[in-house]
């Protein structure tokens, strides 16, 4: 393809530019769009790239990639065909190009059901083997997580409840918000964040107190959009603790009593089986093999240890003093 291209020229003196025309062979430039592309996840996307003259681009390759990443190709055109036995697994049967327009130029890449993970720069690459060009594309992508869910998380020492609300599946990263019935906002804890291939999951506590509505809300909101969820707590729910409180109380008292009287009674039986054997050392038979050692009392580990060697045949006692 011969372009025809106008070059100005500056002679520096005051005089008027000079123009001369000259003959470009099968030159071109790419061209994409001016800024990002913001795109709502599950939705289709088209990443504009064109050639500027519009000229056909069947004869060409074409090639789409991320620019970041051990893996890059996204969709690969060459030979009047698309090659993408090297794409990225992610974008398997997510990718076309409109091959009706490749005549006019255009080379942009279709992209189906957009996820979180397609954000990023893209670079689309036209090569007609004797000359190429390329554009970088901005892909953002929103994602709208699921509705708040809040759940009763238990009482603290004074009875108030903490409840926590959290949500999944954002990008980007929301704000979230504890309000009560007249709106206002409630301090609560530090947002806790974590990110995985869906976007954003986010989550955060809050201690209430019995007040006259105990109705609270639960807000979600990332620019334009917003999530939020309602919960009601009757008045009783903040009374239960102290029910709960008075049994964990009596349960405690109870085990630290069985605790103890099992402690005592070891201790006893022990000290009994200790007494039988100092009793039958201190008799004045003339063989200590005499002694009952069958005794159910000698409960102590090492008296049962000595009652033991004792009852060997080949043990030996002999009468001291």
């Amino acid at each position: 393809m011969n372009e025809t291209q106008t070059v100005r020229k500056n002679h520096g003196d005051g005089h008027k530019c000079s123009e001369r025309k000259f003959l470009v062979t099968n030159q071109f430039q790419v061209v994409g769009p001016a800024g990002p592309l913001v795109a709502v996840a599950g939705e289709d996307l088209v990443l504009p790239c064109s050639l500027k003259p519009n000229i056909s681009a069947v004869d060409m390759t074409v090639e789409w990639s991320r620019l970041h990443g051990s893996d890059t190709l996204v969709h690969l055109y060459t030979d009047h065909e698309d090659r993408n036995e090297k794409q990225i697994q992610s974008y398997r049967e997510r990718t076309a190009l409109f091959k009706e327009e490749l005549q006019k130029g255009n080379t942009s890449l279709k992209l189906f059901k957009v996820r979180v993970s397609d954000e990023g720069e893209y670079k689309c690459l036209i090569d007609n083997k004797n000359w190429q060009d390329d554009v970088t594309v901005e892909v953002r992508v929103e994602a709208v997580g699921t509705h708040p869910a809040i759940s009763m998380e238990g009482y603290d020492h004074s009875g108030r409840l903490s409840l926590l609300c959290e949500t999944k599946g954002w990008n980007p990263e929301p704000e979230i918000l504890w309000l009560n019935s007249e709106g206002d906002s409630l301090p609560a804890e530090n947002t806790e964040t974590d990110r995985d291939t869906e976007g954003f999951n986010v989550k955060q506590r809050v201690i209430v107190q019995d007040s006259n509505t105990n109705r609270l809300f639960c807000r979600v909101l990332m620019r334009d959009h917003m999530r939020e969820t309602e919960i009601y707590i009757p008045s009783k729910v903040f009374h239960t603790w102290k029910t709960a409180v008075t049994w964990i109380s009596l349960l405690s008292i109870f085990f630290v009593i069985i605790l103890g009287t099992m402690t005592i009674y070891i201790y006893k039986f022990k000290e009994e089986g200790s007494a039988v054997l100092v009793s039958g050392l201190n008799s004045n038979t003339s063989s200590l093999k005499k002694l009952d050692l069958s005794s159910k009392n000698l409960y102590d580990s090492g008296v049962k240890l000595l009652s033991a060697e004792l009852k060997k045949s080949d043990c030996e006692v002999e009468i001291l003093g």
